[in-house]
């Protein structure tokens, strides 16, 4: 029976390709891509030629299941890449797997550079458990719905992200998880003008405002706070609550201290910092 291979490609940095990947794209009886120009750019870098490729991305995956099944069954070597990263993993390859799996194919990876995994470790955020949700929708029900969960979940949150929405999912997870939840945002990994930007969600805002994003992004969101350990904009919206409910500065302190059983202390200086003038 043939082999399904499904081989990870670099981020940016050729480098980073090893000599597996390199192998297994050079014996290949077909290699599956998104991009037959840009695969075959890696190809003449790597100085293969003659391996037959052909396009499999969101649109036409499918359709090419039964050319990846025959190649199988007369014990061919197929090799799936995509642009960037390992395939399947929010790109395409799945279909592929499910197939040659039904059909007793053996189903094989050679593992490389992977975008979530990268920003997470470099990101200094706890990595023992963590969440991929890939891109999050676009719009409607499904994306309220999805952010929610995301700013609820007490793991690491990992999410992609395109340019030209980065500025409303960040505004969007501020307004949920509060401007104060840390968060890391990454671009351009392993290329020449790798960024990583460290800081909160309101600070993010601000940060995504004064520039114009541009290439594909990672954002790593800090979990939830565990129950029982209120964050400062848990204190803060409870004494906005309180002062707005007519309450005194210094009765809105002790309510909220109580409410949320963290030192008065800490309650009052966030008090000062609300700018409030109620007595």
């Amino acid at each position: 029976m043939g082999t399904l291979v499904l081989v990870g490609t670099p981020l940016g940095n050729l480098a980073d390709l090893s000599p597996r990947a390199a192998d297994a794209l050079r014996t290949a009886a077909l290699v599956c891509c998104e991009d037959t120009r840009r695969t075959g750019k890696l190809m003449s870098h790597l100085g293969i030629s003659g391996v037959r490729m052909a396009v499999a991305n969101e649109h036409t995956e499918v359709a090419r299941i039964d050319e990846v099944l025959a190649i199988l069954g007369d014990g061919g070597t197929v090799v799936v890449v995509s642009d960037a990263g390992m395939p399947v993993i929010s790109d395409p390859g799945e279909q592929f797997v499910r197939a040659a799996i039904e059909h007793g194919h053996q189903v094989s990876a050679v593992p490389g550079p992977s975008a979530d995994v990268m920003a997470l470790a470099i990101s200094g955020l706890p990595a023992a458990r963590y969440v991929f949700e890939g891109f999050v929708p676009r719009q409607g029900g499904d994306r309220a719905q999805r952010l929610d969960e995301v700013c609820r979940e007490r793991r690491t949150s990992v999410m992609y992200e395109a340019p030209h929405r980065l500025a409303r999912t960040i505004a969007d997870l501020a307004a949920r998880c509060g401007p104060g939840r840390p968060v890391v945002l990454a671009r351009e990994l392993t290329k020449l003008h790798e960024e990583v930007w460290r800081g909160s969600l309101g600070q993010e805002v601000e940060h995504v405002a004064a520039r114009e994003p541009q290439g594909e992004y990672v954002i790593v969101l800090a979990g939830a706070p565990a129950a029982g350990e209120p964050t400062d904009d848990d204190i803060v919206a409870s004494l906005r609550g309180q002062i707005d409910g007519g309450a005194t500065r210094k009765s809105a302190v002790a309510a909220t201290a109580a409410l949320l059983d963290v030192p008065k202390n800490r309650v009052y200086d966030l008090a000062l910092q609300l700018g409030k003038s109620v007595s």
